[in-house]
């Protein structure tokens, strides 16, 4: 159950830079925003500006579009999961996950043994909350730029074109980051059978402890 979750989150991750197929741009509503690579953010010092290995830019601004449009939010996704991930050690909530199946939520373990933990109704709540989330609240709107999905009135918006492009490439930034993070913490915990706070507080810190 590890290995896939693992193999899940690789895949997950990697499909932001995966090319789509002509035939899914035929089926797909074309964006209005212009998807330039040279005027997209992210590449920057750590990236010695362009980087392109694979020459996906030349699929056109759709792909380019809908690209951004993932890798930003597998990032916010990621950045959710490293704080859950994280905290799953600190913080453990009173109550019950689930009381017709006795379970308290002190019962469900952190790191990847939460997997298997969770009930199947749980599992289903949370993907119909995130389908929800996807497919009607927050769904991407093809005349706005990528990531752009907030809606409600409150919700910050920066004026000064300087401060909003920093903001922007931060988040990009912290959800590249983020995506490596939880993969490493999730293939680390496999490898230490350990989360990574139980693994600091143990002071376990040999990189090969197979041959210890």
């Amino acid at each position: 159950m590890k290995a896939v979750a693992v193999l899940l989150a690789l895949v997950a991750s990697a499909a932001a830079f995966v090319p789509s197929s002509p035939a899914g741009h035929a089926s797909r509503t074309l964006p209005t925003v212009k998807a330039s690579v040279e005027d997209m953010l992210g590449a920057d010092i750590e990236t010695g500006g362009l980087w392109d290995p694979f020459n996906f830019a030349k699929d056109g601004e759709a792909a380019l579009y809908r690209r951004r449009c993932v890798e930003i939010k597998h990032g916010r996704v990621a950045m959710i999961a490293t704080i859950g991930y994280v905290m799953g050690d600190l913080i453990t909530f009173p109550g019950y996950l689930s009381k017709t199946q006795d379970i308290k939520f002190s019962d469900v373990p952190a790191g990847m043994g939460a997997l298997t933990a969770v009930p199947i109704a749980g599992w289903v709540q949370i993907f119909l909350f995130a389908g929800l989330m996807e497919t009607k609240f927050y769904k991407q709107d093809p005349s706005k730029a990528p990531g752009d999905i907030a809606t409600p009135s409150w919700w910050v918006r920066y004026d000064d074109p300087e401060v909003k492009n920093k903001k922007l490439t931060s988040e990009i930034k912290n959800g590249r980051l983020a995506m490596m993070a939880i993969m490493g913490m999730m293939v680390q915990e496999m490898v230490y059978h350990q989360t990574t706070i139980s693994q600091i507080q143990a002071g376990n810190f040999n990189p090969f402890p197979v041959l210890v």
